[in-house]
């Protein structure tokens, strides 16, 4: 799965215009103009790399925006706005960060995340999950596939979408 897919399948799961997709990417630090935005949201071809129209650093960026623009900007004990983390440090942590921050923007449980999964066929158990949310560090951390992100996403259109079609 690209990064411009995952941007592409959040934006439908979540009806997000393009001028607001520009807000989001603007409050995650990344100034972008329309005609970058209408090439993010083309699809990349098959043998290309993950990366091609947008990077990891893009991706996070949009990621930190999402949660700003649901849930406002993190505010430390000094009354002081905190800036978001860039976490992606290489390729196999994309999913597993996606699956966090999109954790934290909508304020999912794990069980949501489940049910997301449940709706496009796949099951999974809740340590099978947890194990994917964990921090990289942790003895019980497991890298997050495609698969686990793109039934995420999937589920998500489905049902924030039913009379759409399917995703």
């Amino acid at each position: 799965m690209n990064n411009n897919d995952i941007v592409i399948r959040l934006r439908y799961a979540l009806n997000i215009k393009k001028s607001d997709l520009i807000k989001v990417f603007a409050l995650g630090g990344m100034t972008l103009d329309e005609a970058k935005v209408n090439d993010i949201l083309t699809k990349q071809e098959p043998d290309s790399k993950r990366d091609d129209k947008l990077t990891m650093q893009q991706l996070e960026g949009f990621m930190n925006g999402l949660i700003i623009s649901q849930r406002g900007q993190k505010i430390g004990a000094d009354l002081q706005p905190i800036a978001p983390t860039f976490d992606m440090a290489k390729e196999e942590d994309i999913n597993n960060v996606v699956m966090k921050k999109l954790k934290i923007a909508m304020s999912y449980t794990s069980d949501d995340y489940m049910a997301f999964m449940a709706k496009a066929g796949i099951e999974v158990s809740n340590s099978e999950l947890s194990a994917v949310l964990r921090r990289p560090d942790h003895r019980n951390y497991k890298p997050a596939g495609d698969r686990y992100l793109r039934n995420i996403l999937k589920g998500m259109a489905m049902t924030y979408r039913p009379d759409n079609g399917k995703s």
